[in-house]
């Protein structure tokens, strides 16, 4: 006799923070739809990154009851500088009446928050994608776990995992960069205001959380090594160097580094498949724009859900999701990648083009506008 196969109308590969939003989005809907993890329950609990959430997103998740407002340290006003060069702007949550520009919250908490809104029936956790098949109907999945393999069904199968591979369809650009990220306490409390500071090296970010700053250190591979090796009396001076006397820190918690490049998977949407968040682009995370993207991903697909219900498979269907987010992937990309190539070098002209660009941005308010509806609504702000 044959072995009975599950069906479910939606399968999506990845119970991270995008996965999550992406199925609670769908609740109302006539799909059943399973989520399908490689991590144990409550994976993340340990997870000790930090998010930049646009204000765009909070709208999002506080639609979905998902919204963790106890965990959410709020960026009223981010101070935009350049290190060895002129010019500055300050961009205010006032000027737009929104509470703030945007939250800072750990990935844990974010994912404890949205794992409290999951069925628990519609979850696969401890179980990898080992291979597929796909046919005008339906894509096979089969599934590995510690009970062994299972197949099953789906008509839409939305990848959620990872980030895009060495395939022919994705574009890769390295930075030649290191984020070094850490958690560092200054003498002041934060007050809601973040730094976005460009070096020679990079950008450096501190992002306010709680009374301490969630720091963002970019810098080429070989000084993210020598930074990872500092007491943490010299990596708070390495600190204090890159602000001038703006800010002073006293404590520091455990230091990590990790590669950066852009990563873009030109085609979202295949056969009965699409990619979203992360596993359709990975950005530098200059200005925080990667999650806020990928959570806009799954909205997006969603929406597009509904709009045709019968079938959520259909290549149509896709098709138009695909082109629906070309003005905000590729928006997003150019903005941060321009940031990052304009930004890190010490050039003297570029330097001098830098601090006007950033005399500009202070003096004219239409154009600071732009930029910051930009970072809080992605390209609806456009719309």
């Amino acid at each position: 006799m044959n072995e009975a196969i599950e069906t479910v109308d939606i399968a999506v590969v990845g119970a991270g923070p995008v996965g999550m939003t992406l199925a609670l989005a769908l609740t109302d809907g006539p799909w059943r739809v399973l989520l399908i993890d490689s991590r144990s329950p409550a994976a993340w609990a340990g997870d000790p990154r930090a998010l930049a959430l646009s204000h765009g997103t909070r709208q999002v998740l506080t639609g979905l009851d998902a919204w963790n407002d106890a965990a959410a340290t709020p960026i009223t006003t981010i101070h935009v500088s350049q290190r060895g060069g002129f010019g500055r702007t300050l961009i205010e949550a006032s000027d737009y009446d929104i509470p703030a520009l945007g939250y800072v919250m750990r990935y844990r908490e974010l994912a404890g928050r949205l794992a409290t809104r999951i069925d628990a029936a519609s979850l696969l956790h401890d179980t990898s994608l080992v291979g597929l098949e796909v046919d005008a109907e339906m894509v096979r999945l089969r599934l590995g776990g510690a009970n062994g393999e299972r197949t099953l069904q789906a008509r839409l199968l939305v990848h959620a995992e990872g980030t895009p591979g060495a395939a022919s369809d994705v574009r890769v650009f390295d930075y030649r960069q290191h984020a070094v990220v850490a958690e560092v306490r200054p003498n002041a409390p934060p007050g809601g205001r973040a730094w976005e500071r460009f070096t020679p090296d990079g950008p450096l970010a501190l992002l306010p959380l709680g009374d301490d700053y969630s720091i963002v250190f970019t810098v080429p591979p070989g000084r993210a090594e020598h930074l990872q090796t500092l007491s943490d009396e010299d990596f708070l001076a390495a600190l204090r160097e890159q602000f001038g006397g703006r800010v002073d820190f006293v404590a520091s918690g455990r230091r990590a580094a990790f590669p950066l490049a852009l990563r873009v998977r030109r085609r979202l949407a295949g056969a009965r498949q699409v990619w979203i968040g992360n596993a359709a682009q990975s950005l530098h995370p200059v200005s925080g724009q990667g999650f806020n993207l990928g959570l806009r991903d799954a909205c997006e697909l969603a929406a597009a859900l509904f709009d045709h219900t019968d079938d959520p498979g259909a290549t149509q269907l896709l098709d138009r999701y695909a082109r629906r987010r070309w003005l905000d992937r590729s928006g997003s990309m150019a903005f941060t990648d321009g940031i990052v190539r304009v930004f890190s070098n010490d050039i003297p002209p570029l330097r001098a083009a830098r601090g006007l660009g950033l005399l500009a941005l202070d003096t004219l308010p239409a154009l600071r506008h732009f930029v910051a509806k930009r970072m809080i609504w992605g390209a609806r702000a456009w719309l």
